[in-house]
């Protein structure tokens, strides 16, 4: 998976997993092009 940090602020989005294909939610947090907050988990 790659996130882009290079817009500060938080991302969200829904990704099929690249192993069994369900959908996980991923939400991040970019500030001066680092990350500073990653979660995911099940899509619903």
């Amino acid at each position: 998976m790659l996130l882009d940090c290079s817009e500060d602020g938080v991302q969200e989005y829904i990704e099929d997993c690249e192993v069994c294909c369900q959908p996980i939610q991923i939400q991040y947090e970019a500030r001066d092009q680092r990350l500073v907050s990653f979660n995911s988990g099940p899509a619903y």
